[in-house]
């Protein structure tokens, strides 16, 4: 884009100057002999950068960059002066100005003083815009829903996030538990600093201690160095503990000192370490219950618990299913270059009335199925089926409703097995459950643990 630079002065002989010499460097120049006339300019139309004299008729430099401060903030200010003072520079700089060049103006100087805040502008415009871009990617009035147990969640949401309170996010597998911890996250004064989610589940016990605080040199197998905990590299952000219920007791206590105290010790070290960052923990299970047999500590729980966000599951909130239906369609028909339009009355009843035992995650996954194997504008029942042959899909699932759930829920973890070439880790991931729970699953309903070749 080219950049246009507006220079103000009464005297031509310094306009025509500076305009030969800023054409040359391939800058858009305009200029005018008085503050009255740039401000009229600076109000039509856009300039990245003006140069000002700061003694002109009528409107001075310093009056026109506090009036421009106020209808054009992004426009930077370079102002010039033959009147060499301390007290004038400091006045401009405070008012506003991003520079303070002397008269006579050497041109060389100039020019690297320009280029120099043309290419600061141009870093910070790009990191404006991509804060605007995240923070509109998980705002939390972009999250999908209308219905009034959505409505509760960004009502809470809203209250929540300009807090430093630790944050409860409890919900089954899918219903979007990270997307709202991001949500509280970028909508809060720590917005500006690091967001960083762990899955407490994904990784194996003896490590886990190490992700989180770190280790030092020496102090196990393999630490060949230093290495800085997940709560020390989010000093100053947010740390989301995805499903908290995973992590180890002896953990638990850890875990509890560090976010009582704000320092912890690294594993190997000697010395404490202080941190400052605000923990989203989220879990999948009832951690309430957990407590009462024994498997979480219940003093963590209060202390995680300050506040809770219950999630709706899919099936609690169905009339969200259309919307969600329209969004995904749309998604991945800009993805793939397809040129669905919709769903047919049918399928979305189908949709609507299907019990989502897999959350939003698992409409999703149909969605962007169904639109690779469409064939026309809509997407018929047909194009709902899954298509990798398995025995189930949203036709020939049982009629009873604990067998259909059970025989879904088999077959699932076996195909993201088997898509995932029998890695366990990635299989938990994607199925947003725990390492742990995937083989308590795996062992209850008889899935071998061995490579899976249907």
């Amino acid at each position: 884009m080219e950049t246009k630079i507006l220079i103000a002065d009464d005297e031509k002989g310094i306009r025509d100057s500076l305009q030969l010499i800023l054409n040359e460097e391939g800058y858009i120049t305009t200029t005018v002999s008085n503050g009255s006339e740039a401000f009229e300019l600076i109000k039509n139309q856009e300039f990245h950068l003006v140069i000002s004299d700061i003694k002109m008729p009528g409107i001075d430099g310093m009056e026109l960059l506090e009036k421009c401060s106020k209808i054009s903030p992004d426009t930077y200010f370079i102002i010039m002066t033959a009147y060499a003072s301390v007290e004038t520079a400091i006045a401009a700089l405070r008012n506003g100005a991003y520079d303070y060049l002397l008269k006579p103006v050497e041109f060389d100087d100039l020019l690297i003083r320009v280029k120099r805040l043309l290419d600061f502008k141009k870093l910070s415009d790009e990191n404006k815009f991509l804060r605007q871009k995240i923070s509109a990617d998980v705002d939390f009035e972009n999250i999908i829903g209308k219905s009034e147990p959505m409505k509760k969640v960004f009502r809470i949401i809203s209250q929540v996030a300009p807090t430093n309170s630790n944050i409860f996010i409890s919900g089954k597998s899918g219903t979007g538990k990270e997307l709202v911890a991001k949500a509280i996250h970028y909508n809060s004064l720590r917005k500006d600093k690091i967001f960083l989610p762990i899955n407490c589940g994904a990784i194996s016990e003896n490590l886990i201690e190490s992700e989180l605080f770190g280790h030092r040199k020496g102090s196990f197998t393999g630490a060949v160095s230093d290495k800085d905990g997940l709560f020390k590299v989010a000093d100053g952000g947010t740390l989301f503990l995805d499903e908290i219920g995973d992590l180890p007791l002896n953990l638990q206590v850890k875990l509890l000192r560090a976010i009582e105290d704000k320092e912890f010790m690294p594993v190997g070290g000697t010395k404490s370490v202080r941190t400052d960052v605000r923990i989203i923990a989220a879990t999948n299970q009832d951690i309430y219950e957990k407590t009462k047999v024994g498997e979480f500590r219940e003093d963590l729980y209060y202390r995680l618990n300050v506040v809770e966000i219950k999630l709706p599951s899919l099936n609690e909130r169905r009339e969200d299913i259309p919307l969600l239906v329209n969004h995904f369609v749309s998604k991945y028909c800009n993805e793939m270059g397809k040129p669905v339009l919709g769903v047919s009355n049918e399928s979305m009843k189908k949709l609507i009335n299907y019990d989502w035992r897999g959350g939003v995650r698992e409409l999703e996954n149909i969605i962007e199925r169904a639109i690779i194997f469409s064939t026309g504008n809509l997407i018929e029942v047909t194009d709902l089926s899954d298509n990798e042959n398995t025995s189930v899909n949203l036709n020939n699932l049982p009629d009873s409703l604990k067998e259909a759930t059970i025989n879904f829920e088999k077959e699932h973890i076996k195909r993201i097995i088997k898509k995932y070439d029998n890695n366990k880790e990635e299989a938990a991931k994607a199925l947003n459950i725990g390492l742990s729970s995937l083989y308590r699953k795996m062992e209850l309903m008889g899935i071998p643990t061995r490579p899976i070749k249907e």
